[in-house]
């Protein structure tokens, strides 16, 4: 599961619509207005990376980089339980190895639309 864009890219600008005042909150499970992050685990010689593929089109709502980022991350690990994907990873996983462990879908907003997070299976796991 080694992919070569395996580190974190910083977000591109993107045009941002202004909302119709009459419109009303989409849904939770409305995506239209969320962005979708790709998350995975980078396996160095001494250290395992938490890793966050950025869209290119990400939502302009997006101001803080590193905050968006954190957020990823603790959806991730509130979904997932972090020791033993870790444990999983560290001990099946090449040096060089990006695991990807799925999706998450949120909005500037915070709020988490969707995830597709899961431990993939590796070899001898």
């Amino acid at each position: 599961m080694t992919s070569p864009d395996e580190t974190a890219s910083e977000p591109a600008p993107a045009s941002n619509t202004d909302s119709d005042a009459a419109a009303t909150d989409p849904s939770p499970g409305d995506t239209t207005d969320a962005d979708t992050f790709r998350v995975g685990i980078h396996v160095t010689e001494t250290e395992l990376r938490f890793v966050v593929n950025v869209p290119s089109d990400i939502d302009s709502g997006w101001t803080d980089p590193d905050a968006f980022q954190r957020l990823v991350e603790r959806v991730t690990w509130e979904q997932l339980d972090q020791r033993a994907t870790l444990q999983t990873v560290a001990t099946n996983a090449d040096e060089g190895e990006t695991v990807f462990l799925g999706t998450v879908t949120l909005r500037p907003d915070e709020t988490v639309v969707d995830h597709s997070l899961r431990v993939p299976p590796l070899d001898g796991a």
